[in-house]
């Protein structure tokens, strides 16, 4: 971020929508919309021509989808994080979207103090889970008939007991401060654990370290 404002790339189909999002959010005074995307390819191009600090993401658009956007945006680039934005408050749009690599998850409905604030978590690294997000995550893992993939499961090994604990805690939803009352410890302590998991599994943020948690079956669904 330049002078710790927060660039935004708005992609969605309904000119509306792009207008309105783009004046509520360049109110903020640390918050500057640097273009606007029509669909999902339109989304790929400009960020990699304008390498914002976050995309506001539609699900729902022509040429290119807003999942299977976000799954290219989050492979070609660590730097932008893609806040996805729905109408639709839909289980698998949720479970599709942190697959594909999204920080997080914000209806259109959302305030515009919400949508700020979104912008904001997403942008310093944090996870955009809130609690039902996250029962919804794993209901959808409960759902679904899938064993932990092998290869995640062995990267885990390379944690230390203690970052696996934090790691599963971050599954849980738990945020920081949270997590360091659990473990009766520091809150930067956390914040150390939390960088070194994300480093050592080469993962984007907590949203993603969230996912493999469950995929890797470090955190199992059923009994929460």
């Amino acid at each position: 971020m330049t002078s710790g404002t927060i660039r935004v790339l708005i992609a969605d189909d309904q000119q509306m929508v792009r207008q309105g999002f783009t004046v509520l959010l360049n109110t903020q005074p640390d918050i500057e919309v640097v273009g606007q995307a029509v669909d999902g390819l339109d989304a790929v191009a400009k960020v990699a021509e304008l390498g914002p600090d976050v995309v506001l993401m539609d699900i729902r658009m022509p040429e290119l989808g807003g999942i299977e956007a976000t799954r290219r945006v989050t492979a070609s680039t660590q730097r932008t994080r893609v806040l996805v934005l729905t109408t639709f408050d839909l289980d698998e749009y949720v479970y599709e979207a942190l697959r594909a690599g999204a920080s997080g998850f914000l209806l259109k409905d959302a305030s515009a103090d919400q949508l700020a604030e979104a912008v904001r978590v997403v942008a310093a690294g944090d996870a955009l889970l809130a609690p039902g997000i996250t029962r919804r995550l794993i209901a959808e893992f409960s759902r679904l008939d899938g064993a932990p993939r092998a290869p995640l499961k062995e990267r885990v090994a390379d944690l230390t007991e203690r970052e696996t604990e934090v790691l599963a805690l971050i599954a849980r939803g738990l945020s920081n401060a949270e997590i360091a009352r659990h473990l009766v410890v520091a809150e930067q302590t956390v914040k150390t654990h939390v960088s070194r998991i994300l480093v050592k599994l080469g993962l984007r943020d907590r949203t993603q370290a969230a996912v493999f948690a469950y995929e890797s079956g470090l955190v199992r669904p059923t009994g929460y």
